[in-house]
């Protein structure tokens, strides 16, 4: 699992609208790759699922947006501000990530 790069957290306000997926990574990062093959997955079985609102933020180009959030390994995923996942995917955690955002609408 990819490490976050290091860096100071900033007292930036966490983004995103309520609902929304924050998904961070890093382009090369193996498990963020297989985190993408499982969110296909999970489209596939629950297509309702399509319709959430994803925000990919790639923590080299945006690192002002990475800075605000409290995790250390990629791919990590919020929903309303609260970690959701972090690192190593599975289906069954990247199937909860939408579930968890699904709930909060």
């Amino acid at each position: 699992m990819a490490r976050k790069l290091a860096r100071r957290k900033t007292t930036q306000e966490p983004i995103g609208e309520k609902g929304e997926i924050l998904f961070f990574y890093l382009a090369h990062c193996p498990h963020c790759l297989r985190a993408r093959q499982l969110m296909a997955q999970v489209f596939s079985n629950h297509p309702e699922y399509k319709t959430i609102p994803i925000r990919e933020i790639n923590e080299r180009k945006e690192p002002e947006i990475a800075d605000a959030y409290d995790y250390y390994y990629v791919p990590t995923y919020y929903v309303d501000g609260k970690k959701v996942h972090e690192g190593v995917p599975t289906y069954e955690k990247i199937k909860a990530v939408f579930e968890a955002a699904a709930a909060s609408d």
